[in-house]
């Protein structure tokens, strides 16, 4: 019997969740600075103004350093903040990283309440975490859609960032999951459009 696309996702998030356990911090980290490098020489990155970036765990690439470095280029950051009322993250900006961020429904750092929201649409690149990315776009979450639901409501180029380990030869999809335009993981680029 084949279990249905749900419990194929579920199974594959443990297998990458006991996959990063084996992976080293140091190696993580020195993947992080590759994966900064590539994306910083990129002209996605060069060409784009506002970002919607996120805010790193520690089983995903850590783009944190790159806060710094947009604001200081000029750009214009966003990160996803959880919108209790709606149930559904929003972009809103950042200007300061001290005061701006504070801890999140989810224990992950998010723009206070006091950064103004920012319409997706108005966004010209989209970085996106996640457990496992695949060479079609398709993108392993982990598991509350959140943005699946995100996600549409952008207009610009929207991003994977992984690991190499993180890459699948082929990820099960539903109706709901969006794909992305490109990935980037510390070697290579991944189905850029």
């Amino acid at each position: 019997m084949i279990p249905n696309v749900a419990e194929q996702k579920a199974s594959l998030r443990k297998q990458y969740r006991v996959l990063c356990r084996s992976v080293a911090p140091e190696q993580n980290a020195a993947a992080s600075e590759d994966l900064r490098k590539h994306l910083l020489g990129s002209l996605y990155w060069q060409d784009s103004q506002r970002i919607l970036m996120f805010y790193p765990l520690n089983d995903e690439p850590d783009i944190a350093p790159l806060f710094t470095q947009a604001l200081a280029a000029g750009k214009t950051i966003a990160l996803p903040r959880y919108n209790s009322s709606l149930g559904v993250y929003e972009a809103a900006l950042i200007r300061n990283l001290t005061e701006d961020l504070v801890p999140g429904r989810f224990g992950v750092r998010e723009p206070s309440p006091n950064c103004p929201a920012v319409p997706l649409n108005q966004l010209d690149l989209t970085l996106v975490p996640g457990i496992a990315f695949d060479a079609s776009g398709r993108r392993l979450g982990r598991g509350k859609g959140f943005y699946d639901r995100l996600l549409p409501g952008t207009t610009g180029m929207k991003l994977g960032l992984a690991f190499d380990w993180q890459e699948s030869d082929a990820l099960p999809a539903e109706p709901h999951d969006v794909e992305l335009d490109a990935v980037l993981t510390p070697t290579r680029w991944l189905k850029v459009i």
